[in-house]
């Protein structure tokens, strides 16, 4: 059995992927940012030229490149933030070559994302936000899709993963601003400045989306987080039928988890 772990910034999926873990040791646990046979967040997509050009710009720091790279096919993904480095331009470059927020265009998004699902040959594996929250945002605020385009897409990634056993564990939040309230306290330097929230919104002001529909500030984000919510187990109902399990936020039991 795999596991997918869902739901909005905040909704504790961290939280739930380390209890599952704990539930079953043998699987695999992966988070944002490791290297996953199915998400790309927080990595570089890069051919073997911009590859190579990277590794040029940082001769002192190939070595470490290397160690966090990982082939396929004729693509290098480099996990840049697994790498520790004082050089903020680093993060800069590498993260020009994530494929999400419009950063490819959607034929090579649709390619890329359908082609990774499909060629998925592990099981026991345990995934923290790797099948909506990058994809719909992606979606949603840079390609300004339709819910019913979105809902057609993942019948494509069911279509793709049919052969498969797995459960979608969605942790359903009730007061979003507050679960936003909470990441934004822990998300803050030893002196209270928050480092998180003002590039969320910085994201979502500047989407085509919001743009688009004259949106901005606070207000309009949790509408947009709602919005996603409710596309998202609008998915879940239509498109994973009988593969998803609904748990409210830091309100679920241990009877629940045993349940999945």
């Amino acid at each position: 059995m795999n596991y997918f772990v869902e739901g909005l910034q905040g909704s504790g999926k961290t939280t739930l992927v380390h209890k599952i873990y704990e539930d079953h040791p043998d699987h695999i646990l992966l988070k944002e940012g490791d290297y996953s046979p199915l998400e790309l967040a927080w990595c570089a997509y890069l051919d073997e030229k911009t590859y190579q050009e990277i590794l040029d710009l940082y001769p002192d720091m190939k070595q470490i490149i290397k160690e966090n790279t990982y082939p396929e096919g004729n693509r290098k993904i480099v996990t840049y933030t697994k790498i520790r480095t004082d050089k903020r331009r680093f993060y800069q470059d590498l993260e020009r070559y994530e494929i999400y927020n419009g950063r490819v265009s959607y034929e090579d998004f649709r390619s890329i994302i359908l082609s990774r699902f499909k060629a998925w040959d592990q099981d026991q594996m345990i995934f923290e936000c790797s099948l909506f929250q990058n994809i719909v945002e992606d979606m949603i605020l840079f390609r300004c899709m339709t819910d019913e385009e979105i809902i057609e897409f993942y019948k494509e990634i069911r279509n793709a993963i049919k052969d498969k056993e797995y459960r979608i564990a969605y942790l359903k939040t009730e007061d979003i601003r507050s679960n936003l309230d909470v990441i934004r306290k822990e998300r803050s330097d030893e002196n209270g400045n928050e480092l998180w929230f003002p590039a969320m919104m910085g994201f979502f002001n500047d989407s085509p989306y919001a743009k688009m529909n004259g949106l901005k500030g606070e207000d309009d984000l949790i509408d947009h987080f709602r919005h996603r919510q409710d596309l998202e187990l609008k998915i879940c109902e239509e498109v994973f039928t009988d593969r998803y399990t609904v748990l409210f936020s830091k309100g679920y039991t241990k009877k629940e988890l045993e349940a999945l």
